[in-house]
């Protein structure tokens, strides 16, 4: 018996050093397998992606690849080589990756889901005529909201809060009102949804990675089961809307029809689609307003451009085209605060070029992976001072869009990468940009906003995030507010 158990160990020991142990080809890029037997780099890439993976680009340049939980993950980071990567199609899989996040962050299997056809069917909503509907719902939804809060039932009286807090809390309920349509005066759900969505979200990087602790499982899980019910309810009842036949969440329901979803997947497919539509301009507002707030400069170079709108009588729906400062702002905003990975499954073998004209073999089985955020974002050699909020860098010196910038004497084509790369651009960008802007300028001509400690800084980013999309604070910026004497942009434009 004692003899068998040894055997038995032996060979799983074997099948373990066999199935860990790897060596680089002469055509691969750089293999760096970290300290620790299958887990690899895992946890250093997990705690901080960005110090990890920029020390692993000091080390081995702009391809290497990597050992993360038993899997090889190649970190590509030449922006001139991404088009090539993402183009490919036979060699490269989206789906799988996408699959198993679905899995483990939403709980949802969806095997039959076609992310081409889901593209297509969000192009219809999120373009043209459709899109214009659901900016003006929007805009519509923030002033409702705006005007049932304490600040505008007070006007005369201070109010303090933390800024991420105010942001978050208007933009996604305004944002949930317009895509879900739900009843507008049912506050409570409303809240319900924000505060069950908010711990749900906290505990989404840990399920991703699988790294949630029992009572984070059991909190992550409630939370889902809450939003599950309330969602379907709004979704898949009898209601007003789902008689129209043709809402927004309507249409998406057919679209899951059509590729024979279940009832029950259906229903978690709602909060899949609520985090993808209301996830990310929360903190994006709170990041743009926080520089802001912190770089007095560039709040007088919007307040003046809005002003100047202001005086001119701009209807609302030109704002999308007559404000550059504030545009430049935003750019410069996502460029700091945007860090989503891209990945894909690599099927086939792939030999890749890179940028000098050397080929690399990325290997069937291993991952493949990039990081906008560190390049082209943060790259030096395209931003000068990259660390540093600079409200002009998206400018040029006539006040129109900048668009040439240059790496060692060559025009990037990917200079900022916040929504992804050409056709794989994320199709509700359009949507979102319109949200925030309407939000920031709402928020500018309605209320007097300063800071409650005029030397605070802003936050840190936390930075178990990186790869989810737009950065979250690890703590709040207090502000203080009230309601300007003077009518809003949104009140005398309607």
């Amino acid at each position: 018996m004692l003899w068998t158990a040894i055997l038995l160990f032996h060979g799983i020991l074997a099948v373990f050093v066999i199935y860990t142990r790897r060596s680089r080809k002469r055509t691969e890029p750089p293999l760096d397998k970290g300290n620790i037997p299958w887990l690899g780099h895992a946890l250093e890439f997990g705690r901080d992606a960005a110090i990890f993976l920029t020390r692993m680009k000091k080390k081995h340049g702009d391809i290497f690849t990597v050992r993360v939980a038993g899997h090889y993950v190649t970190v590509l980071l030449d922006p001139n080589t991404y088009d090539d990567l993402l183009s490919d199609t036979k060699a490269l899989d989206f789906k799988r990756y996408a699959q198993l996040l679905m899995q483990r962050m939403f709980s949802l299997n969806m095997p039959n889901h076609d992310p081409l056809t889901e593209r297509a069917w969000m192009e219809r909503h999120f373009q043209g005529p459709n899109l214009m509907q659901l900016c003006e719902s929007m805009q519509n939804n923030l002033q409702l909201l705006f005007n049932g809060t304490e600040v505008a039932r007070n006007p005369l009286q201070w109010r303090q809060e933390g800024l991420f807090s105010f942001c978050y809390s208007l933009l996604f309920r305004a944002g949930y009102l317009t895509l879900f349509e739900v009843d507008r005066n049912d506050i409570t759900q409303l809240t319900t949804v924000y505060e069950e969505f908010r711990k749900f979200d906290g505990l989404l990087s840990k399920l991703a990675r699988s790294t949630v602790k029992k009572e984070e499982r059991r909190v992550a899980s409630c939370a889902q089961e809450r939003l599950w019910e309330l969602l379907s309810a709004c979704w898949l009842g009898g209601g007003a809307s789902r008689a129209q036949g043709n809402t927004w969440q309507q249409s998406y329901l057919q679209h899951l029809q059509s590729e024979s979803v279940e009832q029950e997947s259906q229903r978690r497919a709602m909060l899949l689609q609520l985090w993808v539509t209301q996830g990310n301009a929360g903190p994006a507002a709170f990041w743009l307003l926080g520089f802001l707030l912190t770089h007095p400069e560039a709040m007088r170079a919007v307040r003046a451009e809005i002003r100047s709108l202001q005086e001119q009588r701009h209807p609302l729906v030109s704002l999308q085209k007559n404000t550059p400062v504030l545009d430049s702002v935003l750019s410069e905003t996502l460029r700091l605060r945007a860090a989503a990975l891209i990945t894909r499954e690599v099927v086939q073998d792939k030999l890749l070029q890179v940028s000098g004209g050397r080929d690399y073999l990325l290997r069937r089985g291993d991952r493949v992976c990039l990081f906008p955020f560190l390049s082209p974002q943060m790259d030096e050699e395209i931003h000068s001072e990259p660390e540093k909020f600079k409200y002009d860098r998206f400018l040029n010196e006539d006040g129109t869009e900048r668009k040439d910038f240059f790496k060692r004497g060559m025009r990037m084509k990917y200079y900022n990468m916040p929504w992804g790369a050409d056709g794989h651009m994320c199709v509700g960008r359009h949507f979102a940009v319109s949200g925030i802007k309407q939000f920031v300028i709402m928020v500018l001509t309605s209320l007097d906003l300063e800071l409650c400690d005029q030397q605070a800084a802003m936050p840190s980013v936390d930075p178990s995030r990186y790869g989810f999309g737009m950065l979250q604070p690890i703590s709040d910026l207090e502000i203080r507010y009230r309601l300007k004497p003077t009518r809003s942009y949104l009140d005398t434009h309607q």
